[in-house]
């Protein structure tokens, strides 16, 4: 409905935050109704004995109820619940127009798909950089890829790049290259969510048992000792 009706009336409000909250608003309302229709039924409350009630010695006996009482009451509950009205809500079903064109309201997010181009386009550019040894390009990219690293494009491809340079046999990096791989992926693991930990996580698990650097004759760092405090 709000493809249908409300595009005019939204684009007239676009300079109007007072009018885009009230519209919110009223979005809020009509969402909050739709999934609550029914007010909260009140419930009561039994307290419970306190401790060491059982202990008292002078205590009420429980009255004795009486059966025609009790049965007054069901019987007017019964009736109450037969003329109630159903409790679901019959479904109002409608036909809603398709509106202006999709390409319309894609216009605005253009400009995210190109930006979220151009950030894996960074990501790429750097670790080719790092891979070339051309250090103070890959130093002029770092922030804005650890920047990207928020987004889940761009750390599947952190993980897609370096596997091809693993196949490429280039697994063995000087101090440097080891230092500004590691620091990728330990930001990466950052911002790796949940929803991340069979995808890339789970990527990035070969390649921290592939990269390395030599510190001495004998004695090589593999990466996965730097990034294995992640969860």
């Amino acid at each position: 409905q709000l493809v249908a009706y409300e595009v005019k009336r939204m684009r007239a409000e676009e300079g109007n935050k007072q009018k885009i909250l009230r519209h919110i608003k009223e979005l809020a309302e009509k969402l909050y109704k739709n999934e609550n229709p029914y007010p909260a039924v009140t419930m009561h409350k039994v307290q419970k004995p306190t401790e060491g009630c059982h202990l008292r010695l002078h205590q009420k006996p429980f009255p004795h109820l009486d059966e025609g009482t009790v049965q007054w009451i069901i019987d007017q509950a019964t009736a109450k619940l037969q003329t109630a009205p159903p409790a679901v809500r019959a479904e109002k079903k409608c036909m809603v127009p398709s509106g202006p064109p999709i390409a319309a309201i894609m216009e605005r997010n253009g400009s995210a798909l190109a930006n979220s181009a151009r950030r894996l386009e960074v990501v790429r550019n750097c670790i080719s950089y790092v891979f070339e040894n051309k250090m103070l390009e890959a130093k002029k990219l770092f922030p804005a890829v650890l920047r990207a690293m928020k987004g889940r494009a761009a750390r599947h491809c952190l993980t897609q790049e370096l596997h091809l340079h693993v196949q490429q046999n280039r697994a063995v990096l000087d101090h440097q290259q080891f230092d500004f791989i590691i620091r990728m992926m330990n930001c990466c693991l950052q911002d790796c969510t949940a929803m991340d930990e069979h995808g890339i996580a789970a990527a990035l698990l070969p390649l921290v048992t592939a990269f390395c650097r030599k510190l001495s004759p004998g004695i090589t760092q593999f990466a996965y000792s730097c990034v294995q405090e992640h969860v």
